[in-house]
């Protein structure tokens, strides 16, 4: 089977300035838009059988600028749900909850829309997301699956790919435009690259 490469979409204006951003449809900065024009070589290389995509416009400008506009759109893409964390940052948030952090204390309950999600919700969606991969993959034979997606929801799927629990998804800082390829050696799960990007 290929291996499993997750694509963070390019920068936007609330990545930049550390706003969480889950459902809230920012586009791409033009800076963003060249972090993934520059991934379009390294996705070229590939022998990619299947690719997938967040439903939100800053994943499938990514797509499209990486040279897979046809990747299909899935919802188990989509970000982390902030709740009531939706556009702050974390030194906003730990000003009222002392040594807050996302992948162990979840976040504070939204609106009826978006109430939040606990890790272990986000980790659900990663094992279901990580079932239609591996299903691609099979398919595919010796090709490659590409999942373009978002930042802390590719974190907890790298975890949960590994056998770890979603809060170990923290130990994977993925920066915006990058790439990270999940793999194999004798027959387990392993990271083979991490926050891969061409030279500037």
């Amino acid at each position: 089977m290929g291996d499993l490469f997750l694509v963070r979409h390019g920068e936007t204006a609330w990545s930049r300035s550390g706003r969480h951003t889950g459902s809230t449809d920012v586009p791409l900065t033009e800076h963003g838009r060249e972090e993934a024009r520059r991934l379009a070589p390294l996705i070229r290389s590939l022998r990619i059988g299947a690719a997938f995509v967040s439903p939100l416009q800053r994943a499938r400008e990514t797509a499209r600028l990486i040279g897979l506009p046809d990747a299909r759109v899935d919802a188990d893409l989509r970000e982390w749900d902030y709740g009531g964390y939706e556009g702050v940052t974390t030194p906003e948030i730990q000003r009222d909850r002392p040594g807050w952090f996302l992948f162990t204390d979840g976040v504070a309950p939204g609106p009826p829309d978006h109430p939040g999600e606990t890790p272990e919700q986000v980790g659900e969606r990663a094992d279901r997301m990580l079932a239609t991969a591996d299903a691609a993959l099979a398919g595919a034979g010796e090709g490659d699956v590409v999942l373009i997606a978002h930042g802390h929801f590719l974190r907890v799927l790298a975890a949960r790919r590994l056998g770890l629990p979603p809060r170990h998804g923290a130990l994977f800082q993925l920066a915006t435009g990058s790439l990270g390829r999940l793999g194999t050696e004798h027959g387990r799960p392993v990271v083979s690259g991490w926050n891969i990007r061409p030279p500037e």
